[in-house]
């Protein structure tokens, strides 16, 4: 009984003993292709985890980040853990975008940053291929009251001569139409069409005598009047971008063509007195200036220096006593400088200083009725200079992508300047490039 079950036994175990040559090839072939298998998924995991410190290194660089926890798979490529995950998994999450903060619009390093008080001169220059619209709204007020006195004062209070009292009113409303077209990415060309609404008011007093209460004499003229004002025509050139602590420099030139009526073209009556306010200033003009801003997060500096050259023309006007002939207003220089402070990646506000220094108008002019000892000819005569000062504020803020919204107010500092002047801005981005 014993011997059987030793021969069952045996007869049970010779064929694993014996195992054909065949089978145990193939066991070879399947734990080599197991072990490429597991090569190729630790050179994944490898090229994975050089993928995620490029990552990590991004991040870092753009400054601390709150971000979720890495998916499971993730975070055992990333500890090393066992090659048994899902490689496809792994390369997914690999494979998404770096985070970023959230609120805050990548920096474009070329471009200068808007600044609301300095108008088209200190927007971001239109990119090649894409225009960009705007409607403008603009109202200014000059309010202006003189006391002018010809004589002779004897003690305190007390005048012989003539004295005259002058006040005038001046509103001007302005909506306009602008375009502006990249034709590089440095530079703009762009026209803007105003429809002008004025109305002028003006009030003179002569006072006759001395210390005797005679009865004034009141002049009292008003003129309004609507239509296209002059049309402007700019280009703008960026000359430099900001670098080495160096601001981005942008060159602009404007021309502004005499579209609107002209002053010396409204009717008058026989004293010479407009009976309709002109929506235009009646010259050619051409202004070259340059812009600088430089931003110093989160401020930007920014200045601006211009010349403008206006162009004389002859004229016919009857103004009493006297006929103009010709008229030349007086060439500019103007400069404007200040900062901007940034609230958030989308608003922001300006605040600066702005001074013009007008040159006086020369005009030529003939007496209607010369007596015995006047000139006959033409008399050439040349105004004072004016000093034009404007402390500026500005608001600009980014809506979307294609739309902001700038609002700036400009305040007279000296007497030749507009008591205010108010302007809102509204850029819309018509067309972009493929």
């Amino acid at each position: 009984m014993m011997m059987l079950v030793a021969a069952g036994m045996l007869a049970a175990a010779e064929p694993q003993a014996n195992t054909p040559p065949l089978t145990r090839a193939a066991l070879q072939t399947e734990l080599t292709e197991a072990r490429a298998e597991i090569a190729a998924q630790r050179k994944q995991l490898d090229a994975q985890e050089a993928r995620l410190r490029a990552l990590e290194d991004r991040m870092a660089s753009a400054g601390p980040v709150s971000s979720p926890a890495p998916p499971p798979a993730l975070a055992q490529a990333t500890l090393g853990g066992a090659p048994g995950g899902d490689p496809a998994a792994l390369q997914q999450s690999a494979l998404q975008p770096p985070l970023e903060r959230v609120g805050e619009r990548p920096a474009d390093r070329d471009r200068p940053p808007e600044v609301a008080v300095l108008g088209s001169e200190g927007s971001v220059v239109t990119r090649k291929g894409q225009l960009t619209g705007e409607i403008q709204l603009d109202y200014a007020r000059a309010d202006r009251n003189r006391a002018l006195f010809r004589g002779i004062e004897i003690v305190e209070s007390v005048l012989v001569g003539e004295f005259n009292i002058n006040e005038s009113r001046q509103d001007i409303f302005t909506g306009s139409l602008a375009a502006r077209y990249g034709v590089t990415d440095k530079l703009e060309i762009g026209a803007r069409v105003p429809f002008v609404h004025r109305a002028d008011s003006s009030v003179l007093v002569p006072v006759q005598g001395s210390t005797s209460n005679d009865t004034a004499r009141e002049i009292d003229s008003a003129a309004t009047g609507t239509g296209v004002g002059d049309v402007e025509i700019s280009a703008r050139y960026q000359l430099a971008a900001a670098h080495g602590g160096l601001p981005f420099l942008v060159g602009n030139l404007q021309v502004v063509a005499p579209t609107g009526s002209d002053p010396f073209g409204v009717p008058r009556n026989a004293n010479g007195e407009a009976l309709k306010a002109a929506t235009g200033s009646g010259f050619w003009g051409v202004s070259p200036s340059i812009t600088a801003i430089l931003p110093s997060d989160p401020a930007v500096l920014f200045g601006t220096i211009g010349y403008t050259h206006n162009f004389g023309k002859a004229v016919d006007t009857v103004i009493s006593p006297v006929r103009l002939t010709y008229v030349k207003p007086g060439d500019s220089v103007s400069f404007s400088a200040g900062i901007g402070i940034s609230l958030n990646e989308r608003t922001s506000f300006n605040l600066g200083y702005a001074q013009t220094w007008a040159f006086g108008t020369r005009t030529k002019t003939m007496l209607l009725s010369p007596g015995p000892t006047d000139p006959t000819g033409e008399i050439e005569q040349t105004a004072r200079d004016l000093q034009l000062g404007r402390f500026l504020f500005g608001v600009t803020y980014r809506a979307t992508d294609r739309a902001s919204i700038n609002w700036s107010v400009e305040v007279g500092a000296t007497d030749d300047a507009p008591d205010v002047r108010t302007v809102l801005r509204l850029p819309l981005v018509l067309l972009t490039p493929r």
